[in-house]
């Protein structure tokens, strides 16, 4: 789990920086090992897919959250300097951006602000759950600006990115509930042998990722845009990605959700901790739009620039024209129609051929 604050970088006020002025700087070993406690134990926020985060704070008072990365290689030297700078100079206001790094000896770090509102993952799982701080009005926010900050990745960033990555310990919150998504293109970071490769990643992430992706170990946009699915479901129902229902059994949340979404039963998909709070049209909205992106197809799946215009668009016509994707028509019942018309078509035929019976015996 990630927990870091908003993409700001030292004295940021909102205004317009001079161009010399580097939105990121390096760190010395000796500083973070002082802002971190040599990264006690007591300091410790989390542990990710790509190494350990703490809590740090620098001799100024300000708070950062320290991500230190997994065993490093003897790479070229160039190599994570050029992409960690890469990514330093992605700016979104929904993306948490790097603040800066430390590269020293075997140690790679690197540096964010610290944000004391945490992931989305601890409100819906963990130490905030109970409290349901996330209202509906919240939830929406938190799906439209997290898909906007993704579109962004795809769409506009200079490289495009992939994420990779995308899941509810990945989004954090600012203090206005709007998301900051983390932990963009940190692939390419990573050293190609490192103990944290593809097969570690299928394993721990599974519940996100696309049908292709644990079958190539290749990530992708349409990657991505099947895990925003997921965590779109998640985010609307409150439950995991996949729940266990038994020893032996698990069961994965579309599973569950488009069962439900074939009786049109919307009501008992949304999270029965908002007590009734949400609207019925965009509850059904986000439902469909998250099933939509987490088809097991690709290339039926929307891009996240369609999807933030799905999510957006408030119009009835809209929400009728998704729910006529083939995709929320039930097969059983879609059987079952084909044959009580068959049924019907030879009911009608025999009454034909009755009729036509009587009319010849009373010729």
């Amino acid at each position: 789990m990630q927990l870091f604050n908003s993409c700001c970088g030292k004295g940021f006020d909102g205004k317009k920086k001079e161009k010399t002025e580097p939105s990121w700087r390096i760190f010395s070993l000796k500083e973070l090992h002082a802002a971190t406690n040599s990264f006690n134990y007591d300091n410790k926020l989390g542990e990710g897919r790509f190494g350990s985060v703490y809590w740090g704070q620098l001799w100024d008072g300000s708070q950062i959250a320290v991500k230190r990365l997994k065993a490093w290689s003897n790479r070229e030297e160039i190599d994570f300097a050029v992409e960690v700078e890469i990514l330093a100079r992605i700016r979104h206001k929904n993306l948490l951006s790097v603040r800066g790094y430390c590269a020293e000896g075997q140690e790679r770090l690197l540096v964010y602000d610290y944000m004391p509102n945490l992931s989305l993952v601890s409100h819906l799982h963990g130490q905030h759950s109970a409290e349901c701080l996330l209202d509906w009005t919240k939830r929406m926010k938190i799906a439209i600006t997290s898909a906007q900050a993704i579109a962004y990745l795809h769409h506009h960033a200079t490289p495009h990115i992939v994420h990779g990555d995308v899941r509810a310990s990945n989004v954090l919150l600012d203090s206005e509930f709007e998301a900051r998504v983390t932990d963009f293109g940190y692939g390419k970071l990573m050293p190609d042998d490192a103990e944290d490769g593809g097969a570690a990643k299928t394993k721990n992430n599974n519940a996100y990722l696309s049908p292709e992706c644990v079958a190539s170990g290749n990530e992708s946009e349409m990657g991505d845009v099947y895990s925003f699915g997921i965590l779109l479901l998640e985010l609307v129902s409150g439950k995991r990605p996949i729940e266990r229902l038994n020893p032996t059994t698990k069961r994965g949340i579309t599973e569950w959700v488009l069962p439900l979404v074939y009786e049109r039963k919307y009501g008992e998909i949304v999270d029965q901790r908002l007590s009734g709070e949400h609207v019925e049209e965009k509850l059904k909205k986000f439902v469909l739009v998250g099933l939509i992106c987490a088809q097991t197809e690709p290339e039926k799946r929307p891009t996240m620039s369609e999807v933030v215009e799905m999510l957006m668009n408030e119009s009835k016509e809209k929400i009728t024209e998704l729910e006529a994707n083939p995709l929320f028509k039930d097969p059983c019942n879609s059987n079952g129609n084909n044959r009580e018309q068959q049924v019907a078509a030879e009911n009608s035929d025999a009454i034909a051929e009755e009729k036509d019976h009587d009319q010849q015996e009373q010729e």
